[in-house]
């Protein structure tokens, strides 16, 4: 079992229960002592985040439901950790977190776009072996992350796009329907 920080966990085609039916979730802290964190990728709710929270600066940031955990906190993950003190990096020049109120003006100032941070409303969260234990009994497929599956544009089609890059029987996966008893009728 490869799970880690800044590792992809993609939904079997046959797992079933929201909110993970079909979900890219991108790892955001993995630890085999203390259980894991992570953001649920292909989620995109009706909202901007300059809506959402009355002082934040003008921006076409969408929302996205990051999972069923502490729905009541917004998270972020960007591509400036060189420019936000206090983020935690994730690898591949991901990092979550950091100073809010310096997110905020480095937004205001055009230092940060849409395209180098994604915010999340709640998280999904394991405790210590409760991922390790779903990946057993194949709920989950283990992947890398891509920088791109973070600022797709194209949210409806990253399960597909992330289950056929892990390739061979993963391809085939990925072309089953997203409901297949009805595809049977």
């Amino acid at each position: 079992m490869n799970l880690k920080t800044g590792r992809i966990i993609i939904a079997q085609p046959f797992m079933h229960g929201q909110p993970f039916t079909r979900s890219v979730v991108l790892l955001t802290d993995y630890s085999a002592l203390e259980g894991a964190i992570g953001f649920i990728l292909n989620k995109p709710l009706k909202m901007k985040v300059d809506r959402l929270i009355a002082d934040f600066p003008e921006f076409d940031g969408h929302v996205f439901y990051g999972g069923p955990v502490q729905t009541e906190i917004i998270h972020y993950v960007h591509t400036r950790g060189d420019l936000l003190s206090d983020s935690t990096s994730i690898g591949n020049g991901l990092y979550w977190g950091g100073h809010f109120e310096k997110l905020k003006a480095l937004i205001k100032q055009g230092l940060i776009n849409t395209s180098q941070v994604r915010f999340y409303i709640g998280y999904a969260g394991w405790s210590p072996g409760q991922l390790e234990a779903e990946v057993e009994e194949g709920s989950w497929i283990i992947g890398d992350s891509d920088m791109n599956y973070l600022f797709s544009s194209n949210y409806n089609k990253l399960w597909n796009l992330a289950m056929s890059n892990q390739g061979d029987v993963y391809t085939v996966l990925a072309q089953i329907p997203a409901n297949i008893t009805t595809s049977l009728n």
